[in-house]
């Protein structure tokens, strides 16, 4: 049996689901939509066999899973009218960018029972497995807690300057779309996180994202979680999240590269995949299969994409020491 699906936004992250749905012998892509018809068009390209649909409902009517690569903005009214008809929904994070709307949203699939799960796409990583296995032996020792670094030279990156509304500060912006990644890593790891302080840096058009980051998080524990991220200067982009323990720490770079430090220089653990991308998104489709039957699986649950939510919005309006809004 494969999962009949319904792909409802069609730009980058969509199409780059499609084509491995494509792949996953558990996928049969049926229907997409999107309101760009350029990006109907480049869609077509990868799968000129899947109809494309003339709205999102109808998109969803021949699915028996919905994946929202849409903006975050529209994706509760999506995701609700697929749990209406008790199709499966795969949401891109984040979960939304209105706490009490995403709070609205949790509560109504948590009273359905519908299988709904968000893409952090290090869920089902080998990272995110490797790491949480040496934290519960004890092969990291006692936890320190971790950093985040995060550098780039434009934001949007090259590859996602089509995605337009990245760029602005209603939906847009690093925080929401990578840090939150580092976040959700963190707690899986560390357990929950409350922000201390924030202090995000705007370009002078109020439209814009933040260009810079600085946090401080803790756990309930007090362990520390620093957070530096910037945009701008001709350099490379560096993505990197350390999970610290008093015996050894865990480096996680650009997602996937898993690298183990005893005291002295990080050394990576596994060889780097051709194609990191592929086995990213083939282990996220294997357990959303698992997700759909309600069977036991590693990806981020809606209440888990809340929380990471509410930390970065939080982020985002930034802080003064005692955790209030600035």
């Amino acid at each position: 049996m494969t999962a009949r699906t319904a792909i409802i936004g069609l730009g980058i992250m969509g199409r780059r689901m499609l084509e491995h749905m494509l792949r996953h012998p558990g996928y049969q892509p049926v229907a997409l939509w999107d309101p760009d018809p350029l990006a109907c068009q480049e869609a077509r390209a990868l799968a000129p066999d899947v109809r494309i649909a003339t709205s999102a409902d109808d998109a969803m009517a021949d699915a028996e899973l919905v994946y929202l690569a849409c903006p975050p903005v529209p994706r509760k009214a999506y995701a609700l009218a697929a749990k209406r008809d008790g199709k499966a929904v795969f949401l891109e994070k984040p979960l939304g960018v209105d706490v009490a709307e995403s709070e609205a949203l949790v509560a109504a699939f948590r009273e359905s029972g519908v299988p709904a799960a968000v893409n952090f796409t290090q869920a089902a990583g080998a990272a995110l497995t490797g790491v949480s296995e040496a934290a519960r032996s004890g092969a990291l020792g006692a936890l320190q807690g971790a950093d985040i670094v995060v550098t780039y030279a434009d934001w949007p990156r090259a590859w996602q300057k089509a995605a337009d509304w990245l760029r602005f500060r209603d939906e847009g912006g690093m925080t929401r779309e990578v840090i939150s990644h580092f976040l959700f890593f963190c707690e899986r790891i560390l357990g929950p996180l409350s922000v201390v302080w924030a202090r995000p840096s705007y370009p002078a058009d109020p439209r814009l994202c933040e260009t810079h980051m600085l946090a401080r998080l803790e756990t309930a524990d007090g362990l520390p979680v620093t957070i530096m991220a910037s945009v701008g200067g001709a350099q490379p982009d560096r993505q990197e999240l350390t999970i610290k323990g008093a015996r050894a720490s865990r480096r996680i770079t650009d997602f996937h590269v898993d690298a183990l430090s005893d005291g002295g220089p990080f050394e990576e653990l596994a060889e780097r995949p051709s194609d990191p991308r592929a086995v990213s998104l083939k282990a996220q489709l294997d357990d959303l299969l698992l997700c759909m039957r309600g069977a036991p699986n590693r990806l981020a649950t809606l209440d888990e994409a809340l929380r990471i939510q509410k930390l970065v919005e939080t982020m985002l309006r930034g802080t003064n020491g005692s955790g209030q809004a600035a």
